[in-house]
């Protein structure tokens, strides 16, 4: 099995209702329109959303990948899109979970992304040459600015 993953967590404090963090944070809009390298999210059938993640790595090149997933939580409190069933090769997992801390609301980020081939090949001629410790480092990397960028963002809308 070859595995490519990145994982990313973050907590921020925003100026804003745990009411608008959430419907903020539960708006795929907002990701597509301020995350960098999301080219789009769109609705299917039976509750899936598909991502669609151009990231550009090196050896490789760009690449792009297409995630689907579906609503596993939706309390007041928290909101978690898991891989659909059934997945097995583009897994992704976010969660948001929302804390009212006074004027304050403690935003909670985790975001989890793993590509999974029997053989390099099928992700990429060239993902076998890099190997799966460059490919993970140069994906965790990738992650981490994809979100900080769209957190920065994010602040600056709700604030």
């Amino acid at each position: 099995m070859f595995l490519v993953s990145a994982a990313y967590k973050e907590q921020l404090d925003l100026k804003t209702s745990v009411a608008r963090a959430r419907e903020f944070f539960n708006d795929f809009r907002n990701f597509v329109e301020l995350m960098p390298g999301v080219e789009r999210i769109t609705s299917e059938a039976g509750g899936v959303v598909r991502w669609l993640i151009r990231a550009e790595v090196p050896v490789i090149g760009s690449i792009r990948q297409a995630f689907a997933v579906a609503q596993s939580l939706n309390s007041p409190a928290r909101i978690e899109w898991s891989p659909v069933e059934g997945e097995r090769k583009n897994l992704l997992r976010y969660t948001a979970t929302f804390e009212e801390r006074g004027k304050l609301t403690r935003v909670r980020i985790e975001e989890r992304v793993e590509l999974r081939r029997q053989n390099p090949k099928e992700l990429h001629r060239l993902a076998g040459l890099a190997g799966e410790s460059r490919l993970s480092a140069e994906m965790q990397r990738g992650v981490a600015e994809m979100m900080r960028t769209f957190l920065q963002r994010a602040r600056a809308r709700l604030e």
